[in-house]
């Protein structure tokens, strides 16, 4: 490196510490002492793996958190790059469909990657160790929802049947008890929580209804609304929206469905009922609960069809 080079980056480092009142001859001098970097303690390799705890001796419980782990990863993701879009303030199309498209292939990733679960556990295994996983259920991702609240207007999530009662203007506490994913552990009739949906709400509802109202004006849709009209009617871009929404509320929901069947119907070793409790198979069906995240970009005969 010549001294030119080497005084014109002194000089950018002067300037950063001056910008934030920091001292540079003190933040140089911590140099000295630093140790170097190695890739295990900043991918934090040893933390990470030893995360995975299993809860029987079964070998394929160790393949189910693993594989969950690794979904709630990915989720992580996507959010990070949701926030981005989310509160990036003057929104320009190629930073949108940049970002949109990273989305994309996570889930993409996602749904390709059910196999692992579909055909990487014993049947026997898994029927074991999953009665030691009652009442948890990975209808508890909390991070699943927070995708949704920042994918869509929250009126595209409430459940279909109350849909058309319910103003876009609503308190978010009323919008909150009648989305989609309450009917899997609600009774509407007399008001009834199952345990299941109790403990999430205990857990997670405070963040829930804060995460909603901040997403309200700012989600993907809300966004995508922002672009240039010329833009919002690209169909390489529109294409591209209806390949998250489907991807996301049909591909990724069906998967999820056809493994669900496997274990706990077609083995003929299970009494048919989820972990947690939930009226699962109309809770995952998007057929019932119709879950689009942009209806305006679908087509009349499309929405009557969703999930058939």
């Amino acid at each position: 490196m010549d001294n030119n080079n080497s005084e014109a980056i002194l000089k950018e480092i002067e300037l950063k510490y001056q910008a934030i009142d920091q001292k540079t001859e003190t933040q140089l001098e911590g140099l000295l002492w630093s140790k170097p970097i190695t890739y295990w303690d900043y991918i934090q390799t040893d933390a990470l793996l030893n995360l995975q705890i299993q809860r029987t001796v079964l070998p394929d419980e160790m393949v189910f958190i693993m594989y969950h782990q690794v979904n709630e990863l990915i989720f992580k993701m996507i959010l990070w790059e949701m926030h981005q879009i989310s509160y990036c303030k003057e929104i320009k199309t190629d930073f949108f469909t940049e970002r949109l498209m990273r989305i994309s292939r996570y889930f993409d990733m996602l749904t390709t990657s059910f196999g692992i679960m579909e055909d990487g556990m014993e049947v026997d295994q898994y029927m074991k160790f999953r009665n030691t996983l009652t009442p948890a259920s990975g209808f508890q991702s909390a991070q699943y929802r927070l995708i949704e609240f920042c994918s869509t207007d929250l009126i595209n999530l409430v459940d279909y049947r109350y849909r058309s009662s319910i103003d876009r203007d609503a308190p978010f506490e009323f919008t909150f008890e009648h989305l989609y994913w309450q009917a899997a552990g609600k009774d509407y009739q007399t008001g009834k929580k199952s345990f299941l949906l109790e403990e999430f709400e205990r857990k997670y509802k405070g963040m829930f209804l804060k995460h909603m109202e901040e997403y309200n004006t700012i989600n993907i849709w809300q966004k995508f609304k922002q672009l240039p009209d010329v833009d919002q009617k690209n169909p390489e871009l529109i294409q591209a929206m209806r390949h998250y929404d489907h991807t996301v509320n049909i591909t990724w929901v069906m998967q999820h469905l056809n493994v669900a069947i496997k274990y706990i119907d077609q083995s003929g070793k299970g009494d048919g009922e989820a972990t947690g409790g939930s009226d699962w198979r109309k809770y995952m069906h998007p057929k019932y609960q119709r879950r689009i995240f942009f209806p305006e970009l679908w087509t009349k005969d499309e929405l009557a069809n969703w999930g058939e």
